[in-house]
């Protein structure tokens, strides 16, 4: 399911962006002359996956792109010597405007994305085959949107809503306008509570795919970001008590380990393999711009600042050395070299350094841990700190630590916080479990502290309140200018 790409599926993900409006179709592939079997309905979900891990000749979505915006837009991350790109510096420095091709290769591609799950949702019902199939195919095609629309929201706040596949070529019927943000989250709900019917479990010839338990997952986050904490909580536990069989690896290591993909603290992971689709840009290129060899040279992906985010972790906490390099053993010479700073390391493939490239190691879009301490944090905003949301935030901290998990450990377990300070130990906890995994510029900006932290980066200093949504790119507003009204300050 990963290496296929379904080539009209491709063409016809041009058409919902206005980036690619520009240029004028001749026609339409539709499914008078595709959709005719369950074989093609599975084809068209395999594309809408390959979404989020293939753009022959770009970055991929989850491969690095969207990293400038999560990551690199927020305070830990910077860009090195090595990125040579200004349109990617001015991403580090924040000082990217609307023109910034960064921003405008992320919306093309989440809308590419949505329009191969408009094309699935709209003519699988057509196909003959099995009914419990189609369905399934359809509630994973609604979750691949709505984790789309779940990316945008927050990224830009209102989006354009498009629900369909385009039937026209005219740009005027194209065009579509902005939807509030409570619009963009009730149809993102609505999705995420169908695809709740998916599978609970598939064989491994399907690891990888969205689960029910992904769905409620991504339904939680949707919830704490919204501040309803009752949902919040609701679906926490139900993807915690839910039977799925989740759970953190003892080893932290493990979660980014090639042998331990899918495993039991993955929930919904994006599927990488090397050198996919045989294009050196369009899988994963963590590893080549976090990794420029045993050389001194700085990588284009780089720690923003040594003092502020690699010394804060408690001696013992096994997550910097997983999460970062200081020093890493030369295969070729034995030698065990130290760099210069500390280099981003989870998707390093330690096993294949000496041809950094496209790399096998899967980007956990939600993993168990995520979610414990989710229901930690929504707990706490409701009420103040409990029993449970102590356990939840301490099975994180023993297991980095290398404790039993489920036992009470002295050393390392939280006690007697108040709700201010279980809430500042909650954002400490998340600092440091998820180093590059796309979470960092969400949870600044959801918790309102985006320009306070990433003021304490010198580099960084010219964020402003701007910077808690993403510029519409110009590109789009040339087409669409009245209905897609730009976010202050750009």
């Amino acid at each position: 399911m990963k290496k296929i790409i379904i080539t009209f599926l491709l063409s016809a993900g041009l058409f919902v962006s206005c980036t690619e409006l520009e240029v004028t179709p001749n026609s339409f592939v539709t499914e008078d002359n595709y959709f005719n079997t369950q074989d093609d309905a599975v084809a068209s979900v395999t594309a809408v996956y390959a979404s989020l891990s293939l753009d022959p000749g770009e970055q991929s979505l989850f491969g690095r792109n969207l990293y400038f915006l999560t990551d690199m837009g927020s305070d830990y991350a910077a860009a090195g010597v090595s990125a040579t790109n200004p349109q990617v510096r001015a991403m580090s420095s924040l000082t990217h405007d609307a023109t910034n091709d960064r921003v405008q290769v992320a919306w093309r591609q989440i809308y590419n994305g949505i329009n191969r799950a408009n094309v699935s949702i709209d003519n699988i019902p057509k196909v003959s085959g099995s009914e419990v199939i189609k369905t399934r195919l359809i509630n994973e095609a609604k979750f691949i949107r709505a984790l789309l629309y779940f990316q945008a929201v927050r990224l830009w706040g209102g989006v354009p809503i498009v629900l369909h596949e385009a039937t026209s070529i005219n740009l005027g019927d194209l065009k579509t306008n902005r939807s509030t943000v409570d619009e963009v989250y009730a149809q993102i709900v609505k999705d995420l509570t169908d695809a709740e019917a998916l599978p609970k479990t598939y064989t491994a010839a399907d690891a990888g795919r969205a689960t029910s338990g992904a769905a409620k997952a991504i339904l939680a986050k949707v919830y704490l970001t919204r501040k309803d904490w009752p949902n919040a909580i609701s679906k926490a536990r139900e993807v915690i008590d839910g039977g799925y069989g989740y759970a953190l690896f003892e080893d932290f290591q493990d979660i980014f380990t090639k042998t331990k993909k899918n495993g039991k603290e993955h929930i919904f992971s994006v599927q990488f393999e090397p050198n996919q689709a045989g294009n050196g840009s369009s899988g994963s290129t963590f590893q080549a711009t976090s990794f420029t060899g045993f050389t001194a040279t700085e990588p284009a992906d780089i720690i923003s600042d040594v003092t502020l985010f690699y010394d804060i972790y408690a001696p013992g906490d096994k997550r910097r050395d997983v999460s970062y390099a200081k020093q890493l053993l030369n295969p070729s010479t034995g030698t065990l070299y130290t760099f210069p700073k500390p280099i981003f390391k989870k998707y390093l493939d330690l096993t294949n350094l000496a041809t950094p490239s496209n790399v096998a190691i899967n980007f956990p879009v939600i993993r168990y841990a995520d979610i414990l301490l989710s229901l930690a944090e929504a707990i706490n905003e409701q009420g103040g700190p409990t029993a449970e949301s102590y356990e939840l935030i301490n099975q994180v901290r023993r297991r980095a630590f290398g404790k039993a998990i489920t036992t009470p450990d002295a050393e390392v377990d939280l006690v007697g916080l108040d709700q201010t300070s279980f809430r500042a130990a909650i954002q400490e906890e998340r600092k440091k479990e998820f180093v590059q995994e796309g979470q960092r510029w969400y949870d600044l900006v959801r918790w309102g502290t985006l320009v306070t932290e990433v003021k304490k980066v010198t580099a960084k200093n010219s964020v402003s309140e701007r910077n808690n949504l993403y510029p519409i790119p110009q590109s789009e507003r040339n087409i669409n200018p009245d209905g897609l009204p730009q976010n202050p300050g750009y």
